[in-house]
């Protein structure tokens, strides 16, 4: 039971990296590599090596394998919303030097300002939890730190472009990656 939970872990976690490649070549927008992008990169390789031998090499509890592989299924299902509600927008990948020319705010943006760094951030948080190694956290509050960096520098072009007044009552509306409880 336990080698087909570790194989069904991996096989979630390859399907939804490869996912994420796909949407840098044919979602979204990318010129070029930018050094933010191949820092993401480098650190979702890195990490992902990482956990693949934690849940290889060591012993998981089954109820953790399971709980992970739901939460990695949970931000498929989040990322592929997104992608469905963006398809038209052409956005740009991450650490783009280029302003935003758009603004989305139904789907998945309607509660998050930034649903695939949502999505992204789940994933990694729920292979965390397949691993059940204190280890685990120190790459996914690392890759936290890289989204939060990311979304930050995406919504100060915000400001820079004729769409800051509309994203300022946006951001009064939707959570950075969380739903505002509030209403």
């Amino acid at each position: 039971m336990e080698s087909v939970l570790d194989l069904l872990v991996s096989i979630c976690s390859v399907v939804t990296l490869g996912q994420y490649v796909w949407s840098m070549r044919a979602h979204f927008v990318l010129q070029a590599m930018s050094p933010g992008a191949m820092v993401i990169s480098a650190v979702v390789i890195a990490t992902a090596l990482f956990f693949f031998a934690i849940l290889w090499i060591e012993t998981q509890p089954v109820p953790a394998k399971l709980a992970g592989f739901a939460v990695e299924l949970a931000s498929l299902a989040l990322f592929w919303w997104a992608i469905a509600t963006s398809r038209k927008a052409r956005l740009r990948f991450a650490f783009s030097p280029d302003n935003p020319h758009g603004l989305l705010t139904d789907g998945p943006y309607g509660y998050v300002r930034h649903p695939f760094y949502t999505s992204y951030l789940i994933f990694w948080i729920g292979w965390g939890i397949a691993t059940w190694s204190i280890w685990a956290m120190v790459p996914v509050a690392g890759i936290i730190a890289i989204y939060v960096f990311a979304a930050l520098d995406e919504e100060k072009k915000f400001a820079r472009t004729p769409l800051a007044g509309a994203y300022a009552a946006y951001r009064g509306r939707a959570g950075l990656f969380w739903p505002r409880l509030g209403w």
